[in-house]
């Protein structure tokens, strides 16, 4: 018989551990950023990229620029 068993439950349950605490826990602490995958067609990706040498920044930064402005002006939905 192995010694891995199978249980059943949440494990955040185990231990007695409330999600609560966990969450609370969180707060205040730095986060990882979240990575976004997207398609772009041919067309775009390359005035991307071309823009980004032009301007000499990174394709990520205007993006990331690009998000930033957007959640800006549309603050208030």
């Amino acid at each position: 018989m192995s010694k891995l068993a199978l249980k059943a439950g949440r494990p955040s349950e185990r231990g007695g551990v409330a999600k609560a605490t966990m969450l609370a826990d969180l707060v205040g602490k730095p986060t990882k950023p979240i990575r976004i995958n997207f398609d772009l067609d041919r067309e775009q990706h390359m005035r991307l990229k071309l823009l980004a040498i032009k301007k000499g920044r990174s394709v990520t930064d205007i993006l990331r620029e690009l998000v930033a402005s957007e959640l800006d002006v549309n603050q208030g939905l």
